[in-house]
C-alpha cells in the first residue's frame, strides 16, 4: 500500500514586479504560469511562503485589506467571453468594479465608462449591447477597460492573448502597451508565445515543472540565455532565413526615412520592434 504523494504546481518561486514595467512568465503548459498568477491575484491560496505588494505582507489580508487590494490588482483572462457576464450589458460589466468598491457617483459611471470604452477602441455608442453581440478581440477589450476602470497599480494578464487571431493580437498588444504608457501601471503577462513575450516584456521568468529556471531583463533572457530549458523553447521560435530578415529591416527603415517608394510615417518601425 502506497501513500499519498503530494504535488507541487508552484514551488518555491520567487520574483520581483516593478513600477510601471511588465513581467513575463513564459513556459509550457503545466509549467506552473497560471496558478502563480492566480495566487498572486488572491484566486487561490498558497500553502506557504509569502506575497508582498508595495511593501506590505497581503499573504493573508483581513477584509479590508482585500477589498483595497481588489482594486490595486485586476485580472484580464484568457477567454473573453467565459469571463463577461452574458446577461449583462458592456456598460454593467465595465462598472461592476466600482460598484463593488463603492468608489465614485454611480450617477457618473455611464460617462466613466463611454470614456474607457472610446480609449481602448471600442464604439461608445455600443454600451448597452451584450458580450455575444462582440467579436473576441472586442471582447477582450471590453476586458481590459473593465480591469482599468479602477485605475490598478497591477494588471495581471493570464494568456490575455493567445485565443486571439494573429492580427487582432497584435492590435490588442499595441493597445496594453500604450495604456501602460500612459498610466504606468505594472503588468504581470502570463504567456507561452515567446514572440509575443518579447514584444511586451521588460523582464522574463521562464517556468518549467513549477519552478522559475531563469529570469532576467528581457533581452539577456532572449539573447543570452542560460539554462537548457530556455534554449530549448527558444529554438522552437520559427524563423524566417536571417539574410531575408536583415534585407526587409533594411527596406523599412530606407521606406521609413523617407525613401522614394514609401510614405510610412516615421518612428513606426521601431515601435514596431519594441
Amino acid at each position: 500500500m502506497t501513500g499519498k504523494s503530494t504535488f507541487r504546481a508552484v514551488d518555491d518561486v520567487s520574483f520581483e514586479i516593478y513600477p510601471g514595467e511588465t513581467t513575463s512568465i513564459v513556459g509550457e503548459s503545466g509549467s506552473g504560469k497560471s496558478t502563480t498568477a492566480r495566487i498572486i491575484a488572491k484566486l487561490l491560496e498558497p500553502t506557504s511562503g509569502t506575497l508582498e505588494f508595495d511593501g506590505v505582507d497581503v499573504t493573508r489580508p483581513d477584509k479590508k485589506q482585500l477589498r483595497a487590494f481588489r482594486s490595486d490588482v485586476q485580472v484580464v483572462f484568457q477567454d473573453p467571453f467565459s469571463s463577461l457576464n452574458p446577461r449583462h450589458t458592456v456598460e454593467q460589466i465595465i462598472s461592476a468594479p466600482l460598484r463593488y468598491q463603492g468608489i465614485g457617483d454611480s450617477k457618473e459611471y455611464p460617462r466613466i465608462v463611454k470614456d474607457l470604452m472610446s480609449r481602448v477602441g471600442l464604439n461608445p455608442d455600443h454600451s448597452r449591447r451584450y458580450p455575444a453581440q462582440f467579436s473576441g478581440g472586442q471582447a477582450q477589450r471590453i476586458g481590459i477597460a473593465r480591469a482599468l476602470v479602477v485605475n490598478p497599480k497591477l494588471v495581471i494578464c493570464d494568456e490575455a492573448v493567445s485565443a486571439l487571431d494573429v492580427t487582432v493580437q497584435a492590435q490588442v498588444i499595441d493597445l496594453l502597451k500604450d495604456l501602460q504608457r500612459e498610466r504606468g501601471f505594472s503588468y504581470l503577462f502570463i504567456a507561452h508565445d515567446l514572440a509575443v513575450v518579447r514584444q511586451i516584456s521588460h523582464r522574463v521568468a521562464v517556468m518549467s515543472r513549477g519552478k522559475i529556471v531563469e529570469q532576467g531583463p528581457r533581452d539577456a533572457v532572449f539573447d543570452h540565455p542560460q539554462d537548457d530549458y530556455t534554449k530549448t523553447l527558444l529554438a522552437a521560435i520559427p524563423r524566417i532565413n536571417p539574410e531575408w530578415d536583415r534585407a526587409r529591416l533594411m527596406h523599412e527603415r530606407l521606406r521609413l526615412n523617407g525613401a522614394p517608394d514609401g510614405q510610412g510615417e516615421k518612428g513606426e518601425l521601431v515601435d514596431q520592434e519594441r
